[in-house]
């Protein structure tokens, strides 16, 4: 029996709340399912860690976290108690220092949920996200702080190696799915970092003669995600316009509480992290109702980045039965709670 050594890191608002419910359906997947064991060790890190000790997280925390197979993320950030630069640091930290490069963030329309668009047809796309460099590299500073003449610089950095292992990366995925690739930039008005972004693409493409390429700048791809979502497979962008363009996905699927992650490191030199889209929920922590389905279909990636495949498999299709079946949430339109939607999902197990 293979073991797989996990760092449980619930956050804050509802993260620990999403982790919780998730490690309920792990369990059970383990005990049905699979030959395999999960030791799952918890760090309850964050704005409780901040109010005792001052910190988010303890000063060696990557160290700590090297020791493990996977990093299981639920949420961060409480804007009302401390600034979201404070909170989401240890986040970004792990994502740098792990060379987390590819954020792969799945969308999909399933079957018992109601999306907005008057669209039926199915929505079922990826979008990477450069993961390690461009928007959110901490590069800049502040002038005259707190004065009239106060300037802020922050300086986005691209490189031709940043670029070129996302884009291959994506192509890649599009070649195991639609062989359709979309890529993300706004080279129009950004004339150094995009215009590089479009040499790459010009580039490699022909490398991948059997993937259609189609090139979008952001506010175009805002419009053609909303009027045509299901002509998307694959999309790449970088730090700053995946991280957007995710909100977007879980808006037009229906809910942002649908959406998995994945921060991968390819190479498989550094523990990947998984984490479900949606932020921390700070307004409705505690009250039991948040949806887990993102943080559930996040474990899913987990379990098959880690070679467990049908355990994984089973438990996307757990999800899948229990929405057609009417399962739903209060963000959806339903009525159940965190734990109730927990239970529909673990009794589909292995069905």
């Amino acid at each position: 029996m293979k073991t797989h050594r996990i760092a449980l890191y619930p956050g804050d608002g509802i993260g620990p709340e999403v982790v919780d419910a998730t490690v309920t359906v792990l369990q059970a997947a383990e005990r049905q399912l699979g030959n395999f064991h999960l030791e799952c060790e918890r760090f309850d890190w964050g704005m409780a860690h901040y109010e005792k000790h001052g910190r988010v997280a303890p000063e060696d925390f990557l160290t700590t976290l090297r020791r493990f197979d996977a990093v299981f993320l639920g949420a961060v950030g409480w804007p009302a108690r401390l600034p979201d630069h404070v909170t989401l640091a240890p986040l970004i930290k792990m994502r740098q220092t792990f060379d987390l490069y590819a954020c792969v963030r799945p969308a999909r329309t399933f079957p018992g949920v109601q999306g907005p668009l008057r669209s039926d047809k199915p929505i079922d796309l990826v979008v990477v996200r450069e993961n390690s460099e461009g928007e959110y590299v901490d590069n800049g500073g502040v002038l005259a702080s707190g004065t009239p003449d106060e300037v802020a610089v922050q300086t986005a950095l691209h490189t031709r190696r940043g670029v070129e292992r996302i884009l291959r990366f994506s192509f890649d995925l599009a070649r195991k799915r639609r062989h359709r690739l979309a890529m993300i930039t706004k080279s129009n008005a950004q004339r150094y970092a995009y215009v590089l972004w479009d040499k790459m693409l010009a580039e490699l493409a022909p490398q991948f003669a059997d993937v259609a390429v189609e090139k979008l700048h952001i506010d175009a791809a805002t419009l053609e995600l909303v009027r045509r979502p299901h002509t998307f497979d694959v999309i790449v962008g970088s730090n700053l316009f995946g991280d957007i363009l995710s909100d977007l996905t879980g808006g037009i699927t229906g809910s942002l509480g649908l959406n998995p992650s994945a921060n991968l490191d390819p190479e498989r030199r550094n523990p990947s992290l998984f984490e479900p889209v949606h932020g921390s929920a700070p307004d409705i922590a505690g009250r039991g109702i948040a949806n887990p389905a993102g943080s559930i279909l996040s474990a899913a990636m987990m379990l098959e980045w880690l070679g467990e495949n049908a355990a994984a498999a089973a438990m996307r299709t757990a999800v899948e039965r229990a929405f057609a079946d009417g399962n739903l949430t209060l963000d959806l339109g339903g009525k159940l709670t965190t734990t109730q939607f927990t239970t529909a999902v673990v009794a589909r197990l292995g069905s």
